[in-house]
C-alpha cells in the first residue's frame, strides 16, 4: 500500500487529499474548541459539496456572512479535496489496486456520468474541461470533469488546470451572484433553501439503495 502511494500519480494525488483533510478538520476542530460558529458553518460547507452542491456551499457561506474571499478560499479548497479523492480513487478502481464493491459501484456511476458527456467535450481539449466544469448545470463539475479528462488520456497537469480553473471560475461568479442578491433580496434565504432541497431529493433514493448494499455486504 505505501509503495504504490508514493510510486504511482494517483496514489500521491490521494495522499494529498489525505493532508487537505487533515488540515481541514484541524481547523474545524481547533474552531469548534474556541467557540468559533465559522468552524460549524465550514463543516457543513463540506457536507454540501459532498453531496455535489457547489452552489449550495457558497450560498451558505454568504448567508453566514462570510466575505467573499473567504467564501471563495473555503469552497475552492473543497473542491480541491474532493476531487483528489474521487479522481484518484477512480483512476485506483479502474487499474483493479481498489477491489471493494461498494468502490467499484461508485465509481461505476462516476464513469456513466463521464461517457455520457466524453464526446462533447473530448474535440475541444483543455478548453473543453474548463467550460464544463465552470458551466452551472447538472452532473458538471471538477469531480466527473477531471475523471472525463483521465478517460480522454489528458495529462494530469492539464487536465487539474483546466478543471481548476472552471471550478474557480464559477465559484467567483456564484460568490458574487448570491452577494449581489444578499445585499439587494431578503428572500435570498428561501431561495437557497430550494436549491438545498432541489440537491437532495434526487441524493435519497441512492443514498438508501447504498445503505441496503452496506447492510447486505456486511449480513454476508
Amino acid at each position: 500500500m505505501k509503495k504504490f502511494l508514493i510510486n504511482t500519480i494517483e496514489g500521491r494525488v490521494l495522499v494529498i487529499g489525505f493532508l487537505l483533510t487533515a488540515l481541514f478538520l484541524l481547523f474545524v476542530t481547533i474552531g469548534i474548541v474556541r467557540g468559533e460558529p465559522n468552524a460549524k458553518v465550514a463543516f457543513f460547507v463540506f457536507l454540501t459539496h459532498c453531496v455535489g452542491s457547489r452552489a449550495g456551499g457558497i450560498g451558505l457561506c454568504i448567508l453566514n456572512g462570510f466575505d467573499p474571499l473567504t467564501t471563495i478560499a473555503l469552497n475552492f479548497y473543497l473542491e480541491c479535496l474532493i476531487v483528489c479523492y474521487t479522481y484518484a480513487v477512480f483512476v485506483l478502481s479502474t487499474s483493479g489496486i481498489f477491489k471493494a464493491a461498494w468502490i467499484k459501484k461508485a465509481m461505476g456511476k462516476l464513469k456513466e456520468k463521464a461517457e455520457e458527456k466524453k464526446e462533447k467535450i473530448e474535440r475541444w481539449g483543455w478548453l473543453g474541461i474548463f467550460a464544463f466544469v465552470m458551466a452551472p448545470l447538472p452532473v458538471t463539475g471538477p469531480v466527473v470533469g477531471t475523471i472525463i479528462g483521465y478517460m480522454i488520456r489528458m495529462r494530469l497537469f492539464s487536465n487539474f488546470s483546466a478543471a481548476g480553473l472552471g471550478t474557480l471560475t464559477a465559484i467567483v461568479a456564484w460568490c458574487y451572484g448570491f452577494d449581489f442578491l444578499e445585499h439587494r433580496f431578503a428572500m435570498l434565504q428561501y431561495v437557497f433553501g430550494a436549491i438545498c432541497v432541489i440537491i437532495i431529493i434526487p441524493y435519497l433514493k441512492p443514498l438508501k439503495k447504498f445503505i441496503d448494499f452496506l447492510r447486505h455486504e456486511s449480513d454476508e
